[in-house]
């Protein structure tokens, strides 16, 4: 149980990235007023939760309704995440933990970014719901480890809504050095964790034989 919880923390800690997270919402919300950041800050991170979670509860059925088995599952997820991992490591801005240019121009423009982007894509982008549905898939239908894994995406949730009210204090306090450093770290162990998750997913399959 102890592993699940660890493995299940660092792997949404890494997808979804508070620090990161933080940053840019200290960027969108630069000219805002306190209350403002705020809300958006309560708002954002509630949605994002909602999101989250049923993609946890709901994400394996709607997949294997699809016909899409665990193996294809943990092959597939392990290439995204390293991929997302491999981004992070060089500090590369991506589609999985980040915004893009374009998206980040439309967000200037708008007066409420709770939804857009800072819910969706920043803190549940397609990193953090594979994750949710992939270490989800892992627990093998043990109500217990379930447990375990949606209460660690909580607690991080919990974490980005507090580095969300504190955005600024935290910018100030990393510098963006800071971020990149804590960026590339976790982008290693998140490497290492999807390559383990390919491995697994390539030996269900059984296409190597037992």
């Amino acid at each position: 149980m102890i592993e699940t919880a660890i493995l299940a923390l660092a792997t949404f800690f890494a997808t979804i990235g508070p620090i990161d997270v933080a940053a840019v919402f200290a960027a969108l919300t630069a000219t805002g007023t306190q209350e403002y950041k705020r809300s958006m800050a309560i708002r954002a991170t509630l949605i994002a939760s909602v999101i989250l979670v049923a993609f946890a509860l709901i994400g394996e059925l709607l997949l294997s309704s699809l016909g899409i088995s665990l193996a294809a599952l943990r092959t597939a997820g392990g290439i995204l995440l390293l991929l997302m991992g491999i981004d992070m490591v060089f500090a590369r801005s991506s589609g999985g933990t980040s915004t893009t240019d374009e998206e980040e121009r439309e967000a200037i423009s708008k007066q409420d970014i709770s939804i857009f982007p800072i819910a969706t894509p920043l803190i549940a982008g397609p990193g953090a719901m594979g994750a949710a549905i992939l270490l989800m898939a892992n627990t093998e239908g043990d109500l217990t480890l379930q447990a375990i894994v949606v209460a660690s995406l909580l607690a991080i949730l919990l974490l980005t809504g507090i580095a969300l009210l504190l955005a600024n204090r935290i910018h100030r306090l990393l510098g963006v050095t800071g971020m990149y450093v804590i960026s590339r770290i976790l982008g290693v162990l998140l490497s290492a964790l999807a390559v383990q998750f390919i491995f697994d997913g390539i030996k269900q399959s059984g296409i190597f034989g037992n």
